[in-house]
């Protein structure tokens, strides 16, 4: 998923500090999973702004929380917000910078704020409730030759050919020796499954034209025709 975690809340009063009406949009996608952009927190973060104008004895804007299925899906934003968008000359955004993007295009006559920065796209460990980055989003996936651990995330230096020198009994030296070698980890996966030939294979430089950005997919049907 993708994980987020919400901006210092001065940040925010600052950026809304000169509208004249907030809605308050969460997301019900990973922001929401991660408790940092549903509709709970929509609501709370709507308290606080409140609060905020109060304690410096100004007035309390109009201001609306809600929450949609999924702030990165047009369809989806466009029919949850075009009945009361017009109410509100400002948007604030827990979802992801993908929502917050989404948002700013439909909406181009508004204003549209950040609530949240968007940190990585990761795995949650519940039980350590732990959030680890598991992906880089590289467009060229070796998975199957390494184990099923990315050495591009979780490589500090992003090898592809075994680990440098600066391992030191599994830990990698980036981050005084706390987190795991990814190539350490890779061999001993490997090696279980009987698979060391794949280990040894070597590996060109990466390609880094296929994660060249701005990146799309699909938009097309069957003959190669662009869908409408």
């Amino acid at each position: 998923m993708i994980i987020v975690k919400q901006k210092p809340l001065e940040e925010i009063f600052e950026m809304a500090k000169n509208a004249k009406s907030l809605l308050i949009v969460g997301c019900d996608g990973c922001a929401s999973i991660i408790q940092a952009g549903g509709e709970r927190q929509a609501e709370i973060l709507k308290t606080l702004l409140e609060m905020e104008r109060r304690v410096k004895g100004e007035e309390v804007r109009t201001s609306k929380a809600i929450s949609i299925l999924r702030q990165c899906d047009r369809q989806i934003a466009v029919s949850s917000l075009n009945p009361i968008i017009g109410n509100y000359d400002t948007l604030i955004s827990l979802g992801c910078g993908v929502g917050v993007q989404t948002l700013a295009d439909l909406y181009r006559d508004k204003l549209i704020i950040p609530a949240n920065d968007t940190e990585f796209i990761g795995m949650h460990d519940t039980k350590a409730d732990k959030f680890y980055e598991m992906c880089k989003a590289c467009g060229d996936c070796i998975l199957f030759e390494t184990g099923g651990v990315c050495p591009i995330t979780r490589c500090a230096k992003s090898l592809l050919n075994g680990p440098c020198g600066g391992q030191s009994e599994g830990k990698c030296e980036v981050g005084g020796w706390k987190n795991d070698c990814a190539w350490i980890q890779i061999y001993e996966r490997l090696k279980a499954r009987n698979r060391l030939d794949l280990f040894t294979k070597f590996r060109p430089p990466k390609d880094y034209r296929v994660s060249g950005h701005p990146r799309e997919l699909g938009g097309e049907t069957e003959g190669g025709k662009t869908a409408t």
